[in-house]
This record gives structure tokens, C-alpha cells and sequence, in this order.
């Protein structure tokens, strides 16, 4: 009997389940706002938050994006597969196999524009509680995205925010 790791497998975005981008932004220790990404699923792909936890942190993988280490500094690294594009009040993330959209908040859309990137976490822990099209009560949001379980199973990118217009 022959059995195909994880490794090898193809990759099937169905794995990731539904896939939450949620805009926010936080005064940073030099009195600005830093605008955040916060990427994650609700865990229901067909074999559950276990199944779904590990698609995510194998399409973070393939994209070069490591789970539980280092930051990422996109800014500084050109040939990074994941981009930013802000435009219209929306924050579209892409990356190879993927593409998530959601509307920007202003407060959100004047931090980015002002710093020109956003810091993603995108997180291998599902919180199927915070629905698309929902809304999430600040606490909530402080509460998974500040959570020592949700920042060690998630991948830390600085991404430059593009735009249409250059």
C-alpha cells in the first residue's frame, strides 16, 4: 500500500474551508496606527478544524511563509508570492491559489496609506464564531487575534500595500 504524504499531495484550496480576512487597526508605541490583516478559517472544511489547520499551514508553507517563526518582511523581499492590493476601500490579499477580499474600515485605509503596509497574521487556528458578512466585537478580536495559541500557529508578513494607481 503506497501512501502519499502531505508534502506531495496537490494542494486543494476546498481544504482551507471558509477563508476570513478582517481589517483592523491599533495605535503602535510611536502613537500611529498600524493596520492589521487578520487571516483565518472558520475550520469547516469537509475534515474539520484539524483538517482545515493543516491546509492552511501547508498553503503557508508553499508560499514561503513560516508558521510559528520568524517575520516576514515583505517589504524587503520582492519575490514574495503574497501581495496587498488596496483600492476602492477594499484589502484584496493574493497569493498563489488564493485571492481574499474584504471591505477596509477608514481608520484602516488612513493607517495603511500612511505607513504604506499592512502586518498580516495569518493564523492555522480556525475561529468558526466570526462569520463573513458578521460583525466582531472589538473584544473578540482582541481576544483570538492577542491569544498566544492564535500567533503561535500563524505566519507574521509586513506586506507593502499596492494600489492601481501606482
Amino acid at each position: 500500500m503506497t501512501s502519499t504524504s502531505s508534502a506531495t499531495r496537490p494542494f486543494r484550496v476546498a481544504e482551507l474551508g471558509t477563508l476570513v480576512v478582517l481589517p483592523w487597526s491599533g495605535e503602535s508605541s510611536d502613537g500611529s496606527d498600524t493596520p492589521y490583516l487578520l487571516a483565518y478559517s472558520l475550520g469547516d472544511a469537509e475534515g474539520g478544524p484539524e483538517a482545515t489547520a493543516a491546509a492552511v499551514e501547508q498553503l503557508l508553507q508553499r508560499n514561503g511563509l513560516p508558521v510559528g517563526g520568524d517575520l516576514v518582511d515583505g517589504t524587503a523581499k520582492p519575490s514574495l508570492p503574497v501581495t496587498l492590493l488596496v483600492e476602492a476601500g477594499q484589502a484584496v490579499l493574493t497569493m498563489p491559489q488564493l485571492r481574499a477580499q474584504c471591505a477596509a474600515p477608514p481608520e484602516w485605509l488612513s493607517a495603511v496609506a500612511q505607513r504604506g503596509h499592512a502586518y498580516l497574521v495569518f493564523t492555522t487556528r480556525p475561529w468558526p464564531e466570526a462569520r463573513p458578512g458578521q460583525r466582531v466585537a472589538p473584544e473578540a478580536l482582541a481576544a483570538f487575534a492577542g491569544a498566544e495559541e492564535t500567533l503561535r500557529a500563524a505566519a507574521h508578513v509586513v506586506l507593502p500595500a499596492r494600489s492601481l494607481r501606482g
